[in-house]
């Protein structure tokens, strides 16, 4: 990509340990130890979820993150991509995106796409998306492999349900720029959660 393709993206961001658990009292009460960041399942989503809360911290105290993450533990370098604007609305949700990279690539060719050239579609092609940040996994310490996570948040269940993409034009560019960086079929279903802390 271009140099202002590229600069189209910040890159402000810190390795963070990112646990997924299924216990969202538990993470939330360690998020609230931790001083982190604790996302719970959606009350709308449904019991074939692959975990049922995520915590975000940036700390050094691995093993309290590990006892609350029996799905996964990583460590992830946090890209924001859009930030935020103003105070969250209270129906606020983000949908949370697995991402394992396609086979024919290495992580660092994938993640390339994923922040250069996937992060500036997803702008244009998601209007709606009130904000957005890829988590890069950079190493699993337990559970199924990743390359990344991607947080997009809505202004509600509503919007993210119906204002997900602009219209099928956006989804089929994203559609298919996804199938060239990553592998849909072997990629966690996506799972709907609110902030609970932080």
């Amino acid at each position: 990509p271009s140099d202002r393709a590229r600069s189209a993206v910040p890159r402000w961001g810190m390795l963070e340990l990112i646990g997924l658990g299924t216990d969202p009292d538990a993470v939330t009460d360690a998020a609230r130890r931790l001083g982190a960041t604790a996302y719970i399942n959606h009350p709308g989503e449904s019991d074939k979820r692959p975990y049922s809360a995520m915590l975000r911290v940036a700390t050094d105290d691995v093993e309290a993150v590990r006892e609350v993450s029996d799905v996964g533990l990583y460590v992830a370098f946090g890209r924001v991509v859009k930030a935020p604007s103003g105070d969250h609305p209270p129906e606020r949700v983000i949908a949370a995106f697995g991402l394992v990279r396609h086979p024919d690539l290495t992580h660092r060719q994938a993640d390339d796409h994923w922040r250069d050239v996937h992060g500036p579609l997803a702008l244009v092609n998601h209007a709606a998306m009130c904000d957005y940040s890829q988590l890069s996994v950079v190493a699993t310490l337990a559970g199924d492999p990743l390359d990344g996570l991607a947080l997009c948040a809505f202004d509600s269940r509503q919007s993210l349900r119906e204002k997900f993409f602009n219209d099928d034009d956006a989804r089929a560019v994203i559609e298919a720029d996804v199938a060239t960086f990553a592998d849909p079929a072997n990629s966690p279903r996506r799972v709907v959660l609110e902030q609970a802390v932080g």
